[in-house]
């Protein structure tokens, strides 16, 4: 096989835009499992949203990537194996440029959601990734950091399409060398620490599983996806992704078309005399 290992994104790249997975890419999946091949899910969603989901693809066991790779978890257990995040004073220097302007921000604790708005925004958003917030009005989140002692693993933005690059560009030379900005969607706009990013996460499944990073394959869609796909051995991108992916990958066809089904065709391959593509 050719790529033993393969890391997918979860939105934009598995999900289609009615929130499902075909029952194509279930099928290869599970053909991909059966040749031996360790498929893992490697997303921005927090746990609480993931977990769940992992049951469509019949992935009952192994290792699921969730907050850009700063959380990692046994999907039979939900036992974490990675779970590093903010420091305290990267989360309130992040919260406070993100609450300027009165902008819809998230934080998120490993099993959390808190926003200090409610609004339909909101609510589709609660509704795609299946989690519940709760509403903080009564002060910034920055002072609910404080106030709770909340250990911080990703904070975020809801933005219209056209703010999300203006707010990326204002953002990465205040949050500095320590934090930075990345994207899972066209309206979110998300802060990180340094190093936290899907590129930690092959190094550690990589590790976990012994298997070197070039018979690693990674597929994806959003910005977000970049610092994986860079990492791996086989770099794929959907061909709704973001047209820097495109570039740098071999392009499949749309999440709505089973890419990953097809990327994963490409993974079973057998290794050719001159090794991995």
């Amino acid at each position: 096989m050719r790529y033993p290992l393969f890391l997918s994104d979860f939105d934009g790249t598995l999900v289609r835009g009615d929130g499902t997975v075909s029952e194509t890419t279930k099928r290869a999946i599970a053909a991909y499992r059966a040749a031996g091949g360790i498929f893992a899910v490697v997303t921005g969603r927090g746990l609480t949203s993931i977990l769940p989901r992992l049951r469509e693809l019949g992935l009952c066991e192994g290792l699921v990537v969730a907050y850009q790779g700063a959380t990692i978890a046994d999907i039979a257990t939900g036992k974490l194996v990675k779970d590093d995040g903010f420091s305290r004073e990267d989360a309130l220097k992040a919260a406070r440029l993100l609450e300027q302007d009165g902008r819809h921000v998230h934080i998120y604790t490993v099993d959390k959601l808190y926003s200090n708005m409610e609004d339909d925004a909101l609510h589709m958003y609660e509704r795609i990734c299946g989690v519940k917030a709760e509403i903080v009005t009564d002060m910034p989140l920055s002072e609910l950091i404080v106030l709770k002692n909340l250990r911080i693993i990703k904070e975020l933005a809801m933005v219209n399409k056209e703010d999300r690059r203006p707010l990326m560009e204002w953002l990465t030379p205040r949050l500095g060398e320590g934090l930075y900005v990345t994207c899972s969607s066209d309206f979110l706009v998300e802060v990180m620490p340094a190093g936290q990013s899907k590129a930690a996460a092959v190094d550690f499944l990589c590790n976990y599983y012994g298997i070197p990073r070039e018979r690693c394959a990674a597929i994806g869609d959003q910005l977000n996806d970049l610092p994986m796909i860079a990492r791996a051995g086989g770099k794929f991108s959907v061909a709704n992704a973001e047209e820097i992916l495109r570039r740098q990958t071999q392009v499949v066809a749309s999440v709505e078309e089973d890419g990953v089904a097809e990327a994963l065709a490409v993974a079973m391959q057998e290794t050719s005399s001159g090794g991995a593509l």
